[in-house]
């Protein structure tokens, strides 16, 4: 079946070939990538739309809401127009650019490389005794101040990180791309890109970025939880507590300020057998946040592979899942037609 000139399924493909370009290269620092794009756009704006609107905690939410709204639809928008003029070309061509913007959009490699290359920095410098250096390590891949972590601390923030970015970096992103393909990929990348520099609550942001993280919360709603549920149901295949990961789930995965990062982490805790989360220090600030998950053993380093291989599992799970599912649709719909 063919909609507006284009055969559906081909968007399955093209986020398929973006899924296997994304394992096999990553992000090569020389290619410019879309994020880079983003995140200028969005400091270029801020100071010009905190001037515009009054110096008012009403006018900075006002200023914030725009932005918030603005650079997804100019984003998704921009990313349609040029799909558009490619397969007035040529349907290859537009198949072609829509696997790249895949490709880019999606972070799958990038987490793997964080995790274990970046996390290989942690051990050596854990082994050696260098604890300072493992926590210089730790804090290239964690949000959280990293200067007073103990051992076991370091290595739960690695983990933490792997089953957070696990839906916001790989699964989240596969979800909208077979939804509404690169452009509604693209908004979804904006929304996450705007959460990321300005979604914070402290005194800079409190009022400019609320727009933006709360349209993050809504968007990684849905995602979030079939994350978790993905995670739960390939943990026989990585050899991991499928049972524990669905009880601790049930029973912590709203334990976090956050609608949405908890489900994740409760699905990898109790996949573990390890508590995770807890009190950590932001910008200088003592937050106070529950533990999650059930302390059955001690935290060891090969925790953050396990935890990567579970992300990588339940990525190319939720790749055939989803992908199935926009098939299923576009044959209905063709059926019906």
């Amino acid at each position: 079946p063919r909609f507006g000139g284009r055969c559906p399924v081909m968007t399955i493909l093209a986020v398929a070939a973006g899924f296997a370009a994304d394992l096999a290269f990553g992000d090569p620092r020389w290619l410019p990538h879309p994020v880079v794009a983003m995140g200028r756009a969005i400091t270029w704006a801020e100071g010009r739309l905190r001037h515009a609107f009054p110096q008012t905690s009403a006018g900075t939410r006002a200023a914030g809401l725009v932005l918030a709204v603005a650079l997804p639809l100019a984003c998704g928008l921009l990313t349609w127009g040029i799909l558009h003029l490619c397969g007035m070309v040529h349907s290859g061509l537009r198949f072609v650019v829509e696997a790249w913007a895949s490709y880019q959009i999606l972070a799958t490699c990038e987490l793997r490389r964080q995790s274990l290359d970046e996390t290989m920095k942690v051990y050596d410098a854990l082994e050696s005794g260098d604890l300072a250096a493992s926590r210089h390590a730790v804090s290239m891949i964690v949000g959280r101040d990293t200067d007073r972590l103990d051992d076991a601390a370091v290595t739960r923030a690695a983990v933490e990180t792997v089953a957070e970015n696990a839906s916001d970096g790989v699964i989240a992103p596969l979800f909208y791309l077979m939804i509404g393909g690169a452009p509604l990929g693209m908004a979804y990348k904006a929304v996450n890109t705007l959460d990321s520099m300005v979604g914070y609550k402290n005194e800079r942001y409190i009022d400019f970025g609320c727009a933006s993280a709360r349209l993050d919360d809504a968007a990684n709603w849905i995602p979030s939880r079939l994350s978790a549920l993905l995670m739960i149901a390939v943990c026989p295949i990585v050899g991991l507590d499928a049972r524990g990961a669905a009880r601790i789930w049930r029973r912590d995965r709203r334990r976090h300020a956050s609608p949405n990062a908890a489900q994740t982490e409760s699905a990898c805790a109790g996949a573990l057998g390890l508590r995770l989360a807890g009190p950590a220090v932001y910008f200088g600030k003592l937050i106070e946040k529950p533990t999650i998950g059930d302390a059955s053993r001690e935290i060891e380093w090969g925790d953050i592979a396990r935890a990567t291989r579970l992300m990588l599992v339940a990525s190319v799970c939720a790749l055939v899942v989803f992908g199935a599912a926009r098939a299923a649709v576009v044959l209905a719909v063709g059926a019906m037609a």
